[in-house]
């Protein structure tokens, strides 16, 4: 990864994006593609799209998501402890002692998750655990009034004050990994394009799409605008190989082993075949996943939608997922990059997908 690669993920994955709130990171996003493609345009929910070669009717899609989960205040005390609720599926278990981001039109608030002290939880039998009932954020008032004043009010939305770090050599580790590095990684995949001087004889589109964790409903929207022929998702999926992780249920993934390839309903066996046979020829390293019924990814809306589209899933194996430490290995990361690169050098306009013809 060269400097300007890292200077814009540093920036991109430090800056908040909750889901819907995800415009100041679209911005950063765009700002670094924009030398890379032809054109862009964002829709009304604020998903980005950067395109190359944009005249060809044969259009392909390379996708992630911009949203990460995060918190709203719900209730504020007349004591001004605020209660929150979730904004996609955020983890009520961690966040005890963590420092928050309240994210106000007068600017950012800090904030903390309070909890009381070890020791006055003797009585280990009965303790309490953290659940959406009991977790609250202290923000150094001591009234509800005092708290308004700041410009916090029931709806602002809060995220973890966590920043990207190096751990060891090969891991990178931080908040909000999913997915904002499946947007670094399909950014990465259009400069590669541009840096080489690759011709596409078809339209690319570099999709980053907003509230996947509440549902995917960015892809679904910007899946009927586009009407692509092809979509290759690209997001997270569990290392199973971290502890506390039952196999038999989740299958085995590791971090540093390479990109997942999912196996399901959703997932087009002749997309798939073409990219595991691109992997193979470019000696990338690959794992293989199954899902049930759904992939539980943005793939998912892009397959269903409009008459249908061909659509495959390539994920990063990401350790911790939805905590404010989730962890990649560097070189899943690049191959991630080197496998839809090389993915789209492999596909021509007019390629037929279907099973039956």
């Amino acid at each position: 990864m060269n400097k300007e690669s890292r200077k814009f993920l540093d920036k991109y994955l430090n800056n908040a994006s909750p889901t819907g709130f995800e415009s100041s990171g679209q911005e950063i996003w765009l700002d670094y593609i924009k030398p890379y493609i032809d054109e862009h345009f964002t829709d009304t929910y604020g998903t980005a799209v950067g395109v190359i070669n944009p005249i060809a009717n044969y259009k392909v899609v390379i996708e992630a998501h911009a949203d990460e989960i995060s918190w709203f205040v719900n209730y504020i005390t007349d004591e001004g402890y605020i209660y929150v609720r979730r904004n996609g599926g955020s983890d009520h278990q961690i966040a005890p002692s963590k420092r928050v981001n309240i994210h106000t039109k007068k600017g950012i608030v800090k904030g903390v998750f309070g909890w009381p002290a070890i020791h006055v939880r003797r009585d280990k039998s009965s303790e309490e655990q953290p659940t959406l009932k009991n977790i609250f954020v202290d923000v150094g008032c001591s009234s509800k009034e005092e708290v308004e004043k700041l410009g916090i009010h029931v709806g602002c939305v809060m995220t973890f004050d966590d920043e990207l770090i190096d751990l060891n050599k090969n891991y990178l580790s931080g908040r909000a990994l999913d997915n904002r590095i499946g947007g670094f990684m399909i950014a990465e995949v259009a400069k590669m394009l541009h840096d080489n001087k690759k011709k596409l004889d078809f339209g690319l589109y570099i999709v980053n799409a907003v509230q996947e964790e509440v549902g995917l409903r960015g892809a679904q929207m910007i899946a009927e605008r586009i009407n692509p022929n092809v979509a290759i998702v690209t997001d997270v999926c569990h290392d199973t190989c971290s502890p506390m992780y039952n196999k038999i249920e989740s299958g085995h993934q590791k971090a540093g082993d390479g990109p997942v390839l999912t196996y399901g309903p959703a997932v087009h066996n002749n997309v798939l075949d073409m990219i595991i046979n691109v992997a193979e020829k470019n000696k990338i390293p690959f794992q293989r996943a199954a899902a049930s019924r759904a992939t539980g990814t943005d793939t998912d809306a892009f397959a269903y939608s409009n008459q249908g589209v061909a659509s495959a899933l390539i994920s990063l194996p990401l350790k911790y997922m939805h905590t404010t430490v989730e962890t990649v290995h560097k070189e899943d990361v690049q191959n991630v990059i080197k496998l839809i690169y090389s993915f789209l050098l492999k596909i021509k306009k007019g390629h037929d997908f279907r099973y039956l013809k």
